[in-house]
């Protein structure tokens, strides 16, 4: 017999879990991503199945990495091989791009928040192999992701995944919708992998470490932030100003300054602050 969910079951803090149960909001997630039949979609951390049922039911088949052994063992009675495969494992750990060798994926998700922008830049490494990916996150985390220059929510987190996604804030979900209710509003966010040719080219660890190290410190101008990978000279050469702050450049002046330290040789330099 179908069980709705699994009896007995505590949230555990270490995964992060707060389950959804409310109708309405998985409905309106399940609208958002669309499923379809032979789509290759891959939900992270299905939990007590409630999106996971409306997957399954649109695209007939899907995948779902999930940690929790106990929910793991669950949910194959609750579905078919046929309708699920099941990966035991950290989503942190999963090979992206493996799961893609046949077609591209659809990544959909509510992520744990302890995990979330760690797993966000994991996944930027498959990104040539997604559609698009469908989370629901902390709404300030949502709201960092899509921050435009000139916000305070506008930070490291923005310009790394602007520089690869096209990014859609879609709705907020109310605590009320999860069991348990977490402390905070959560949202839905639709990511889009940018065409290859869309896609700045740089050197990725050094264009990681001056977007680190220019917000490291969000008070300091470029030519302290940056000190120790651009002299005030260079920054100038890049057409950025140097007494400019992090939070006031758009993504081409990072890129510009990517490309000068390049150009010289900068090797990357790891920033105190994430």
């Amino acid at each position: 017999m179908m069980q709705e969910r699994l009896e007995g079951h505590k949230a555990r803090k270490r995964f992060g879990q707060n389950f959804l149960h409310d109708a309405h909001w998985i409905g309106r997630i399940a609208n958002a991503v669309s499923a379809e039949p032979g789509q290759a979609i891959v939900e992270i951390g299905p939990g007590q199945a409630a999106l996971t049922r409306e997957l399954v039911g649109a695209a007939g088949h899907i995948r779902a990495v999930e940690i929790d052994r106990d929910l793991a063992a669950w949910l194959r009675t609750q579905f078919t091989p046929e309708q699920l495969t099941l990966i035991e494992q950290d989503a942190l750990t999963v090979d992206w791009s493996a799961l893609a060798q046949e077609q591209p994926l659809r990544i959909v998700g509510n992520l744990p928040y302890n995990i979330s922008s760690p797993l966000l830049f994991s996944l930027m490494a498959a990104a040539d192999h997604v559609i698009d990916q469908h989370f629901m996150l902390q709404r300030e985390v949502i709201d960092r992701m899509v921050a435009q220059p000139g916000s305070k929510t506008y930070g490291r987190l923005s310009v790394m995944l602007q520089w690869r996604y096209k990014m859609y804030k879609l709705f907020d979900v109310p605590p009320g919708a999860f069991t348990p209710a977490p402390k905070v509003v959560s949202s839905v966010v639709r990511m889009i992998p940018r065409a290859k040719e869309d896609v700045a080219a740089v050197d990725f660890p050094l264009f990681s470490s001056i977007v680190a190290n220019a917000f490291g410190q969000r008070r300091k101008t470029l030519r302290n932030a940056l000190s120790q990978l651009l002299s005030e000279q260079d920054i100038r050469a890049a057409g950025v100003d140097p007494q400019a702050r992090a939070e006031t450049l758009p993504l081409e002046a990072f890129v510009a300054l990517t490309r000068r330290a390049e150009a010289l040789g900068v090797k990357p330099v790891i920033a105190g602050a994430v």
